[in-house]
């Protein structure tokens, strides 16, 4: 069985190594990724170029169609509310995250988009805790910190 969490790493690593927040994503459908992405917000000067969007757009693009019903996104990071309320537009069924977003976190660290019964659409979340998501995001602010010294 494929690790997509591991791909969604992967992801986060490219992020990293152009000096973008490393966040990874990976949207699968019926066991074939189908999209993947990973920040590129600096390398764009895009404000909404996150890994979660990113994914999405390629996801559409692979199946020729916006809704993703039935498909899974593994993300490194809780995704922030521009990026979950993209996730319920795009009919995503399960959120597989990573670590928490305890400043702008949506599914549930600061507000809960992907689980409010009042929006028209739900996404189930299944919270990884993955120690290495966090590690990554730990030494890339770590590493800037360093650099402002």
């Amino acid at each position: 069985m494929v690790d997509f969490m591991r791909l969604a790493k992967e992801e986060a690593i490219l992020a990293m190594n152009k000096g973008e927040i490393p966040v990874g994503a990976v949207i699968v459908k019926d066991g074939v990724v189908i999209g993947k992405a990973h920040n590129l917000k600096e390398t764009l000067k895009d404000s909404t170029a996150h890994a979660e969007i990113l994914a999405i757009k390629e996801a559409s693009k692979y199946i020729g169609s916006w809704r993703l019903n039935g498909a899974e996104m593994y993300v490194t990071l809780e995704p922030c509310s521009m990026c979950a309320s993209a996730i319920l537009q795009s009919r995503i069924s399960k959120v597989y995250i990573g670590t928490f977003n305890k400043d702008m976190g949506a599914c549930g660290s600061v507000i809960n988009l992907l689980d409010n019964r009042r929006l028209n659409s739900f996404a189930y979340i299944k919270w990884v805790y993955d120690e290495e998501c966090s590690e990554l995001l730990t030494r890339f602010f770590e590493n800037k910190r360093k650099e402002k010294l």
